[in-house]
């Protein structure tokens, strides 16, 4: 039993709306705009770009591709193509025909990826120039692709970390964010300061490859400091809410220096995403139905409004 396009598209827009609402320093978020872009902007590129991402119809590449040039289309500029290249495959995951549960489905989708899926790949990233796109010497990506999207993203494992998940079957989502989520939820009860915890431990820990190619190595060091000592501030505290003041400073920031982790909140938001398939492929698995579709995350942050 597979789950239906409603529930799937349902789990993304939450995935997506928890990005804003969780103050994320040097991201967009309902507390605070910056980049030239809003937190409406980015709820609108979720909308626009479910259907595709749902899309049964769809191949891998097709989904991203037709995701993110309607997000770009809609908006005029890029704000989600690393969440539409990392929420595709888990899509595609829980669609297609598989065994094992999310992470082990998303695996066999990966291999099974082709040429063809690069090429998609390829005439999306050319449509939405993403920030820091250049030249490359090996399967540049103004070039038809001569291998397949999982072979393409090994080369750039090591420049580009959504390449580097696709190489390593979402290593830092599984391995480190889903773990961390579930902490947190313990922890606050509130998605929202749990996704916080998420974004914060893995920028601690993992270089922002948005970050460096626009900047190279210049802020690391810096932001990983940051995120260090307001990582211990977050664990400290059984009321985050008193330490927004805090996070709203590192944001400014940031933001005034032009630092915008998207690589990092791209990972958040999969991991969300992932964390609500695996939810609903267990419901799945219990009911013998996909009747599942109307429930809300037990998870969810009370009252669905930003924590102020």
């Amino acid at each position: 039993m597979k789950p239906d396009r409603q529930a799937l598209e349902k789990a993304y827009l939450e995935a997506c709306a928890l990005d804003v609402e969780s103050f994320k320093p040097g991201n967009v978020s309902v507390y605070s705009p910056g980049h030239g872009m809003r937190a409406k902007d980015f709820i609108l590129g979720a909308e626009v770009s479910a259907p595709f991402l749902c899309d049964p119809d769809l191949s891998l590449g097709q989904k991203i591709y037709q995701g993110a040039v309607a997000s770009f289309d809609a908006l005029g500029f890029n704000t989600n193509l690393g969440i539409v290249l990392l929420a595709a495959p888990l899509m595609e995951a829980v669609q297609r025909a598989g065994t094992g549960d999310v992470r082990s489905r998303l695996v066999q989708v990966l291999e099974r990826s082709g040429r063809e899926d690069a090429e998609w790949v390829y005439r999306a990233i050319r449509h939405v120039q993403p920030g820091g796109l250049g030249r490359v010497g090996k399967e540049d990506v103004h070039e038809p692709p001569s291998v397949t999207l999982l072979e393409a993203m090994k080369l750039a494992k090591n420049h580009d970390r959504v390449a580097y998940n696709y190489t390593f079957s979402y290593e830092d989502i599984y391995e480190r964010a889903i773990p961390g989520y579930h902490n947190g939820v313990y922890r606050w009860d509130d998605e929202r300061w749990a996704a916080v915890a998420v974004f914060v431990t893995l920028l601690r820990r993992i270089p922002d490859t948005h970050v460096e190619r626009k900047h190279g190595k210049r802020f690391t060091g810096m932001i990983q400091a940051e995120m260090g000592r307001l990582e211990k501030t977050l664990f400290e505290t059984a009321e985050p809410e008193k330490i927004v003041s805090e996070i709203r400073e590192i944001d400014a920031r940031f933001k005034k220096a032009g630092i915008n982790p998207g690589t990092t909140a791209d990972l958040t938001v999969a991991s969300l995403l992932a964390v609500r398939l695996e939810k609903l492929m267990a419901s799945i698995d219990r009911k013998g139905s996909g009747g599942v579709a109307g429930e809300r995350s037990p998870t969810l942050s009370r009252g669905g409004q930003p924590c102020r």
